[in-house]
């Protein structure tokens, strides 16, 4: 039976060719790059469609190449998207993640205080820290002079990895710190300033019973009303002299850093009335960086003289020509006044002079004599024991220490025997007539003048509220 061939059959069934091709790379190279430039115009051909002309998309029309076109070159193509992990899509398997970076080293920190005796080869030792390093940040210039000299109170703040140091940190003052860091070339130092801000207050002080209970009572600090009475003692014996219903009125700053209150600045004017008696003074900075207080008419407020050379408790014998002696038991003039003050308590000299007598002095005991200009001289008896300072022949300042309070000599108890001698002749310490310290310089008078009018204004116009608060 003869039947007609399927074409199926005949079509399925693969063609003799005997004649096989060789491989081209010329063809694959072709086919490698057209895939991927297909794929991504379908890729902006699906894009790009239902976004730009919903209507067809939602009726289940079809876009043409030619409207695909137009719409591209109208609007151009869509910026790429980066994809988070919330969002998926069919053009990419996985979603995009930002490379991770090392976490930073963690080291130890220590903060070292300084106690007396302390040394940094000590401390160093003592928290097992790298001594090759403390060598090499004391050749550097910033640090070393920095470093050699310590404090009781002092602090440093260390950063070290298993003792190797990282960073050393030291506060100097008030407005810079050491900071000495190391990195891969070594150890550098710098001085870094830390600016402060100062804000002025003004304060208001009653006294009933003492300055220091005033004080308390009017929220003003200890240093605060220390630095007032330093002002006025040239006038005012603060120990003596105070009598209730003295008052006073301050203009003073407050120093703050970062935004944070820091301490206690400098008292800008003030006026403190002692027993029907009026003292004011303003500070002045002049241009060679020297600051001291004046009356509004310029004269200094210190005198060549302190009254008092000695933070005493008491005055335990006054000045009295025929006082009976303790020990003695006779009537002997008693030249000087007797400060009682703790055993140990610093001397200080009364007025600039020279040191022309030190060494045991009958019943003086331990007793220092300085001559001054004006053929003035003073004296100070029954010292412990004397200051590195006040070795004969030398020339001291105000307020330097020159001894130490004892009861050497015919001393019953501890205290300092102080005499004012004027040509010769015993004065009463306490009540005479004291030098006056050289004015205000002439070349700065007119500058003092400008700024004192402005701050005194600010003084008394406070002292008209608070005057004015208290009618009330």
């Amino acid at each position: 039976m003869n039947r007609t061939v399927s074409p199926l059959l005949h079509d399925y069934k693969p063609a003799n060719n005997t004649n096989t091709k060789k491989f081209r790379p010329l063809q694959w190279f072709a086919v490698g790059l057209g895939m991927p430039l297909l794929g991504l115009a379908l890729v902006l051909a699906v894009r790009n469609t239902p976004a730009n002309d919903p209507e067809k998309v939602a009726a289940g029309q079809s876009v043409t190449g030619a409207e695909m076109h137009a719409v591209g070159t109208s609007t151009g193509p869509e910026p790429i998207q980066f994809l988070t992990d919330n969002h998926e899509s069919p053009d990419f398997d996985h979603a995009f993640h930002p490379p991770l970076f090392p976490a930073p080293p963690t080291y130890e920190s220590i903060r070292l205080t300084i106690r007396s005796g302390d040394t940094l080869d000590q401390l160093f030792r003592k928290n097992k820290l790298d001594l090759g390093h403390l060598a090499q940040i004391a050749k550097l210039p910033d640090a070393g002079p920095r470093l050699r000299i310590l404090r009781p109170g002092d602090e440093l703040e260390i950063k070290h990895d298993n003792g190797k140091l990282v960073s050393l940190h030291r506060k100097l003052d008030l407005t810079s710190d050491l900071v000495v860091s190391r990195d891969e070339e070594g150890f550098s130092a710098e001085i870094v300033n830390r600016p402060i801000e100062l804000q002025r207050r003004r304060a208001y002080g009653r006294i009933d019973n003492s300055l220091f209970e005033s004080a308390n009572s009017a929220g003003l600090s200890d240093k605060l009303i220390m630095h007032l009475a330093g002002i006025f003692a040239w006038d005012v014996d603060f120990v003596l002299d105070i009598r209730a219903g003295d008052d006073y009125y301050i203009l003073f700053e407050e120093v703050y850093q970062d935004g944070k209150y820091v301490t206690v600045g400098d008292i800008v004017a003030a006026e403190f009335n002692n027993n029907g008696r009026t003292f004011r003074a303003i500070r002045f900075v002049d241009q060679s960086g020297r600051s001291d207080y004046y009356t509004p008419d310029g004269r200094s407020v210190r005198k060549a003289f302190i009254r008092a050379p000695v933070d005493f408790s008491r005055v335990s014998s006054s000045f009295n020509p025929r006082r009976r002696h303790p020990v003695l038991n006779t009537i002997r003039a008693h030249k000087g006044v007797d400060y009682a003050a703790p055993a140990g308590t610093p001397i200080k000299a009364a007025g600039d002079g020279k040191v022309v007598f030190r060494g045991m002095n009958g019943g003086y005991g331990n007793a220092v004599i300085l001559q001054h200009g004006g053929n003035i001289k003073t004296l100070y008896a029954h010292m412990s024991r004397f200051s590195t300072t006040a070795r004969i022949g030398q020339r001291v300042k105000q307020g330097d220490v020159i001894g130490y309070v004892g009861s050497t000599g015919l001393a019953t108890a501890a205290h300092l025997h102080y005499e004012y001698r004027l040509n010769g002749v015993h004065r009463n310490p306490r009540t005479v007539e004291l030098p006056q310290a050289d004015p205000i310089k002439e070349e700065y008078r007119d500058d003092f003048l400008a700024a004192v009018e402005p701050i005194l204004d600010d003084l008394l116009q406070y002292k008209s509220t608070q005057i004015a608060s208290a009618a009330l």
